[in-house]
């Protein structure tokens, strides 16, 4: 019998805290799906997910995180034009300057009113809900009755 699991990957996002209203950093990926993005990608066999998120971090803005809290899980089959995943997602807190490695083509640092409208996956959903959450403390709902 063979199964067919999705596959966990995490998504960082990134609270600059040393500047003002605190902004976070998206990447403007460099491979398929194209677009803006949250950083993050696949978790390694045998690797924690909080350890995937700090690696993704560093690997991809270059930037050691501090992670805040495990904001939700996102597992949409549908979430990844390219295969089904589960995105564990965190909330973290850096310092510094982010630079573009790894996937990423390029850096973007953005404020609520001013983060780019083509965003790759379900990135946009999860940045509405977290802006939601940072304005008024409310956590996203589960979609199922």
């Amino acid at each position: 019998m063979t199964y067919r699991n999705p596959t966990p990957t995490v998504d960082i996002i990134i609270e600059l805290i040393d500047r003002p209203h605190r902004p976070i950093v998206l990447i403007e990926r460099k491979n398929p799906p194209y677009g803006w993005a949250i950083p993050g990608g696949f978790v390694d066999y045998g690797e924690p997910v909080e350890v995937a998120a700090q690696r993704e971090a560093e690997e991809e803005v270059c930037l050691k995180v501090e992670l805040l809290e495990q904001f939700y899980v996102y597992s949409d089959p549908k979430r990844d034009p390219r295969q089904h995943t589960l995105s564990v997602v965190f909330l973290a807190a850096a310092t510094g300057e982010p630079a573009a490695a790894d996937d990423a083509k390029n850096i973007g640092i953005f404020e609520s009113w001013n983060q780019p409208s083509n965003l790759c996956f379900d990135h946009a959903q999860i940045l509405k809900d977290y802006w939601y959450y940072r304005h008024y403390g409310v956590r996203p709902r589960l979609p199922y009755p």
